[in-house]
């Protein structure tokens, strides 16, 4: 008989829960000053100025700058666009986007570092926030203590200060739709209507999350753009890096320590270039995607480096190929103009050549010609045919003008109604024409005409219009 035990079971694995996202740790960035500080700021500075300002800039009676959606007109200082100029924002869109191309090859991720709205409002919000809550370690203390009067008074003053400049914001967002003024005026006397009010609020709101709470989640989870950088990116593009070769290995150490004798790098390992990222990444990591180009670090380990007798230059905007090779700045902005620059630039520079070319000649004059439905054509006394027609006439121009209207291409043929027609400023005026002609100066059906309609004053100002004259 066999009393030998049965071998033991094998043991299901414990379940392990793991979260498919990563918990949000508050990122508390540390103030910085220095030359890309500077330049940070005055970038701030003109964005916000021409943002908050240029709507409330007067011009020849109206506002300088308004798309004003309900006329169906975009006013963009003398020049009057129309919904058949979407050729011209089909150009802005390609100009945005060559743009960019050419300067992330160049400079890797500028716009973002420097002039998109969220790192702008976001350093507008972080600034507030200094001056009410502290400094890094003031606002750390101040969120890990229990609530208390003095917390909930200085939490309560900084988000109103959040929240009155998002609604300014969205209050000045919307005044580029409906003149600045007449919404001001609304405002004051409450009368503000209910799309106003809601684009007010969803555009503070926006302001108010994504600066005030999202801040970096909006750059590293909600921006497409970090995705792709890469695609626009090569070796010879100027990126923030951390020159690890002199660098490492890392370490604290005295100001007077002879470093180099001890085995250890530039690095004292002092972490502020962490926190100064308003993304929170160790550049020392090399680059990443949540990089954004801001250049803080550059600033802050400047400093480190000054303090401590070293050179400056330990993390700084340099490229792949020059810490391969030891290039110098030489050899890098050699490096700038090649293949993929130039194209680039020649594109750029032709699409924006004949964009200016194409505003510089633009006819101040638009005419659509749209046949009377009601009546195809009808035969009138003296063997005249007649034929209806509506004409469209645009003037795009900021001056208003008397036009003459005329019609060819068949003999004989003439306008019975009115010949001359005024129309104001930036104005379309619907002009119904009568036009008669011979019942044998043309075929069968259909025949082709031309209505030409010109500027009084000036007869360049002149649009030759086709269109189909019925003979039944």
């Amino acid at each position: 008989m066999n009393d030998a035990a049965p071998p033991p079971q094998p043991q299901a694995p414990e379940a392990i829960e793991q979260s498919l996202y990563e918990v949000r740790h508050k990122i508390h960035p540390r103030a910085v000053s220095g030359w890309f500080a500077t330049w940070r700021w005055s970038l701030v500075w003109f964005t916000q100025l021409i943002f908050y300002g240029l709507c409330w800039v007067p011009w020849h009676g109206r506002q300088a700058v308004l798309f004003d959606l309900a006329e169906r007109k975009f006013y963009i200082f003398g020049l009057v666009f129309w919904p058949q100029d979407v050729f011209y924002l089909a150009i802005l869109l390609i100009v945005a986007a060559y743009s960019l191309f050419l300067f992330t090859a160049i400079g890797g991720r500028l716009f973002c570092g420097y002039a998109c709205p969220q790192t702008v409002y976001t350093e507008i919000f972080l600034w507030i926030e200094k001056k009410i809550e502290g400094d890094r370690h003031a606002r750390i203390k101040l969120d890990g203590e229990p609530l208390s009067a003095r917390k909930f008074s200085r939490k309560a003053a900084k988000h109103g200060a959040w929240i009155a400049v998002a609604l300014w914001t969205g209050f000045t967002f919307v005044g580029y739709f409906t003149p600045i003024r007449t919404l001001a005026s609304e405002v004051t006397n409450l009368s503000l209507g209910p799309w106003e009010t809601f684009w007010v609020f969803f555009y503070g709101f926006a302001t108010y999350g994504n600066a005030g709470w999202m801040r970096e989640q909006v750059c590293k989870y909600m921006c497409p753009y970090a995705r792709f950088q890469s695609v626009m990116f090569d070796p010879d593009t100027l990126i923030v890096t951390y020159d690890a070769e002199r660098g490492e290995p890392r370490g604290s150490r005295s100001k007077h320590d002879d470093h180099r004798s001890s085995g250890k790098g530039d690095c004292v390992d002092c972490g502020i270039c962490v926190q100064v990222c308003p993304t929170g990444i160790d550049i020392r990591k090399g680059l990443q995607y949540e990089c954004i180009g801001c250049s803080a670090c550059i600033d802050a380990c400047d400093q480190v480096m000054d303090k401590m007798n070293y050179p400056r230059g330990l993390i700084r905007y340099s490229t792949e190929n020059a810490m391969l090779k030891k290039w110098g700045r030489k050899e890098i902005i050699g490096h700038i103009l090649r293949p993929r620059i130039m194209i680039y630039g020649a594109i750029l520079v032709f699409i924006v050549g004949a964009a200016a070319v194409g505003l510089a000649s633009r006819m101040p004059l638009k005419v659509d010609v749209i046949r009377d439905r009601g009546t195809l054509a009808r035969e009138e006394d003296h063997d005249m045919i007649e034929n209806s027609f509506r004409l469209q006439i645009m003037n795009v121009s900021e001056t208003p003008r008397r036009y003459t209207i005329s019609v060819s291409g068949l003999a004989g043929i003439e306008i019975e109604s009115d010949r001359v027609v005024d129309i104001p400023a930036a104005t379309t005026r619907s002009v119904v024409v009568e036009v008669h002609a011979p019942a044998g100066s043309g075929k069968q059906e259909f025949n082709r005409i031309y209505f030409e309609v010109k500027a009084v004053a000036d007869e360049k100002i002149a649009v030759r219009e086709p269109a189909s004259f019925i003979m039944p």
